[in-house]
């Protein structure tokens, strides 16, 4: 990589850094202190998320509270969230399920509610601690309830089915079929590589050239909080790999992504939403039932892996996770297995 050009993962810091900044701008001035102080323990992914969510926060009051109605969100006061109840931002939390904005409807379900909760209790957390106010009412509104979600993934036999379909091409539409010939070892690569690793799909398409090593079957990747590590990968995906790196030579990118490994047909580097379109075209010929996206990949490899290995500490280092915790919904498809056999039991007629 020359030494002018920036790695995928500073690109998008740099562009999530000038969005956050957009952000600001709309916001009252005393928000910006909030951001400087968190960012050197935070990813710009998150604190663009934050600001979204304080964003939220004051429109609702510019909406709906009586004094702010009366002036622009960049000019409500301090006096005005330190007077606020803990039942002021419960009303707001519930306004969060449904609501409207610029004529469009909103919602937000238990997940979503709970991490503008989140948001708002950081925010406030910040203010009281640096005495910017002088009552914390974020700090006594209670987490709403999470309903725990089955765990989508792919099965052995719908993987296989998966990559087959990628090969062939031949359920597609005819339309799909036009660009299949160019992108089909590309795509076999990609979803051969993130089924065999279970990366994320930004760890994905944040992959260069030199960040694969075929010799020992490894990929360099940077991990959410900026670690860098190597994942390493079996013979299936080495020679997806392999196939597509003898493609790759052939193309000339346009200029900034000369290094990306993973091409759009527009031969710039490959973007999320590009991956999770074709994922979701795959897998919608394999499972109407399932909605898969990337992150369901990482699933399935979580499921497999600790079904082949029984080690939950394994699993959850390949995958990344601080907590063990987390890793524990990639089997939980393991007990799902029991429960769905119980339907060969009972036969509500005879043969």
């Amino acid at each position: 990589m020359e030494n002018n050009e920036k790695a995928y993962y500073e690109k998008v810091d740099i562009d999530n850094e000038l969005k956050l900044r957009k952000q600001l701008a709309a916001l009252p001035p005393y928000c910006k202190q909030y951001f400087i102080a968190i960012e050197s323990k935070t990813q710009s992914r998150t604190r663009l998320a934050y600001a979204y969510d304080l964003s939220c926060f004051f429109d609702y009051l510019h909406e709906n509270n009586p004094i702010c109605k009366k002036m622009s969100i960049t000019e409500i006061p301090l006096s005005i969230l330190e007077n606020l109840k803990p039942m002021d931002l419960e009303e707001y939390l519930y306004n969060l399920k449904v609501y409207e904005k610029d004529g469009m409807a909103h919602t937000n379900e238990e997940r979503g509610i709970k991490r503008k909760l989140s948001s708002l209790r950081s925010f406030y957390k910040y203010l009281y601690k640096n005495e910017f106010i002088q009552s914390n009412p974020a700090s006594k509104v209670s987490t709403p309830k999470i309903h725990d979600k089955n765990i989508i993934r792919l099965d052995a036999d719908e993987v296989a089915n998966l990559l087959d379909e990628v090969e062939s091409g031949e359920n597609l539409t005819k339309k799909q079929q036009m660009f299949h010939d160019r992108t089909k070892v590309r795509d076999l690569a990609l979803l051969t590589l993130m089924l065999g690793t279970g990366i994320r799909v930004s760890e994905c398409v944040g992959l260069d050239l030199d960040d694969v090593d075929l010799k020992n079957n490894g990929i360099k990747i940077h991990r959410k909080g900026g670690a860098e590590v190597v994942v390493y990968f079996g013979e299936e995906v080495r020679n997806a790999l392999c196939g597509y790196m003898e493609e790759r030579k052939l193309i000339t990118p346009v200029s900034g992504d000369e290094n990306a490994l993973f091409l759009s047909m527009q031969k710039r580097r490959i973007g999320v939403r590009a991956v999770e379109n074709l994922v979701k075209k795959y897998a919608k010929l394999v499972t109407n039932l399932k909605n898969i996206t990337p992150h369901k990949l990482r699933s399935t490899y979580g499921t497999s892996l600790y079904r082949e290995t029984g080690d939950i500490y394994l699993v959850a280092d390949v995958l990344g996770h601080k907590d063990v915790n987390t890793t524990k919904k990639h089997y939980a498809a393991i007990e799902e297995d029991r429960r769905r056999s119980a339907a060969k039991y009972v036969h509500l007629r005879e043969d």
